[in-house]
């Protein structure tokens, strides 16, 4: 069998199966990705692929990278232009730049370009995964959450607020966190946020991976590889009744286990 093809990074873009006008939000792990292109001497700079998905979606399109960070959790103060994002590569980068703007979430915060960044930008919710979060404008306004190199299980971060929207689940409850808070005009003072967080005494683990096959049998995943690299698509509309069905007449037996799961 003849060896596929190489694709460059400045094509890599055209191939991920975007297209004009799309809202998409990029969930990744670039290592296996860099080494790719170091092997094949390509360029390693991936603002090249940040320009090429900007170029397939066009500015009718948004494109979204997750900046989450965690330390706010443990009183830490955050920073709107400071606070690094704890969650990849090309968020970090996608921060550096000049054309991409930080929603205000200091735990779940995202790195917006494209028609949706004005809107996201207002978004003043107090809870990670509230009605009033980022997560609802992404499934109302149809986005698809596009995968490179990483499994479900530790990366879907959207399943959390199909929990707290059908909930309140018995492994999870709503937790407050209270720090500085520096905003995008440079004024600082203590506020408060929460997140739907794990019940430690539980003993809850994610599984989300067994999603997969119910997804794709709704045609709302698609995955594929280029150069030997695993890609997802999934339609967060199309992927949200099926876990709430599972959270909602399944004790969430698909997204996760936890002591007390199996109990009448």
């Amino acid at each position: 069998m003849a060896e596929a093809e190489y694709i460059s990074l400045k094509e890599l873009a055209l191939k991920l199966r975007l297209y004009e006008g799309e809202n998409v939000f990029v969930t990744s792990d670039v290592k296996r990705l860099l080494y790719s292109l170091i092997e094949h001497g390509d360029d390693t700079d991936l603002n090249i692929l940040i320009d090429g998905i900007q170029r397939v979606i066009g500015p009718s399109g948004t494109l979204v990278f997750p900046t989450f960070n965690w330390a706010f959790c443990k009183g830490v103060a955050y920073d709107h232009f400071k606070t690094p994002c704890k969650t990849g590569s090309l968020g970090k980068l996608a921060l550096a730049r000049g054309d991409f703007r930080r929603t205000r979430h200091p735990i779940y915060s995202f790195a917006v370009w494209g028609k949706g960044t004005e809107e996201l930008c207002l978004t003043d919710n107090k809870s990670s995964f509230g009605a009033d979060s980022p997560f609802t404008y992404m499934l109302e306004k149809d986005f698809n959450n596009l995968f490179i190199d990483k499994d479900l299980q530790h990366s879907f971060v959207f399943v959390h607020y199909v929990e707290e929207s059908n909930g309140p689940v018995p492994y999870r409850y709503l937790k407050d966190f209270t720090a500085g808070y520096t905003d995008e005009n440079g004024i600082t003072t203590t506020r408060t946020y929460s997140m739907n967080v794990r019940d430690l005494d539980m003993d809850v683990t994610n599984r989300i991976y067994p999603y997969e096959p119910d997804f794709k049998e709704a045609g709302v995943m698609e995955e594929f590889y280029i150069n030997d690299i695993e890609y997802k698509i999934i339609n967060l509309k199309g992927a949200y009744p099926i876990i709430a069905d599972d959270v909602l007449h399944n004790r969430s037996r698909k997204l996760c286990s936890y002591i007390g799961q199996d109990e009448p």
